[in-house]
């Protein structure tokens, strides 16, 4: 994970980020000591394309760009979030690897789940871990269809 500003670690609540609100409290509970709020600059890297996927991030605060680069392009941004969206889903695939970057365009604040403790979790509670992954398909769908139309509008153009 980057090095941002601060860490301090966070009790996961349904009310503590908008994904979280259909899960029972004691899968919270067991997520809570994997979790930590963190800060990051304006300009600074939540995570890196190529680099291990080891969290799963809940936006409360701040805005995210979702960015790809290639020697032949500037960066591209795919989409930008905000707080009460979520990012990164590449820690449930056996490579554990990122597949793109993404930059705080401001001053961001999210917790960060620890993928290792939510790959665990996910296995030791499967009615949550079913809800879970439920949860977070429409928003890969999504991502993946953003991708999409940036990638036709580059070679459109």
């Amino acid at each position: 994970m980057s090095a941002a500003r601060s860490s301090r670690p966070h009790a996961l609540a349904p009310s503590s980020h908008p994904f979280l609100r259909d899960f029972d409290p004691p899968f919270l509970h067991g997520l809570a000591p994997a979790s930590q709020e963190r800060t990051f600059a304006a300009d600074e890297y939540l995570l890196r394309d190529g680099g291990e996927a080891d969290g799963f991030y809940l936006l409360l605060h701040g805005k995210v760009a979702l960015e790809i680069a290639t020697p032949e392009r500037p960066r591209l941004t795919i989409q930008t979030l905000g707080p009460g969206e979520v990012l990164g889903w590449s820690w449930l695939l056996p490579s554990h690897r990122w597949h793109l970057d993404a930059r705080a365009v401001k001053e961001t604040r999210a917790i960060v789940l620890e993928a290792a403790a939510l790959r665990h979790a996910i296995d030791a509670h499967p009615r949550d871990g079913v809800r879970f992954l439920t949860a977070l398909l429409p928003i890969i769908g999504q991502r993946l269809a953003n991708t999409r139309i940036q990638l036709l509008d580059i070679h459109r153009g």
